[in-house]
């Protein structure tokens, strides 16, 4: 993982980008309008966050998130179930 941290851009970025050997993740992408002053260019475009994944890494990290997300529910529907069980 490389997390270049804030970057800019006059074109908006797609918040996945996918090449054959990398994922890019763009988040927190905000318009930006700075006026031309004397001492500093104006800059309109967009400001984000940018993090570059090798896809191997990217694919490991959503199996994570996803085996998370299915405990998650797991227990909901539990806490659910035991629930309806106190009420009926």
């Amino acid at each position: 993982m490389i997390d270049y941290g804030k970057q800019r851009s006059t074109v908006k970025p797609d918040e996945l980008e996918l090449t054959e050997t990398k994922v890019f993740v763009s988040s927190n992408i905000t318009e930006v309008n700075e006026p031309e002053t004397d001492e500093y260019s104006g800059f309109t475009g967009y400001e984000f966050d940018l993090i570059e994944y090798s896809k191997d890494e990217y694919i490991k990290i959503q199996a994570e998130k996803n085996a998370t997300l299915e405990d998650e529910i797991t227990q909901a529907q539990v806490a659910m179930c035991e629930i309806y069980e106190m009420i009926g």
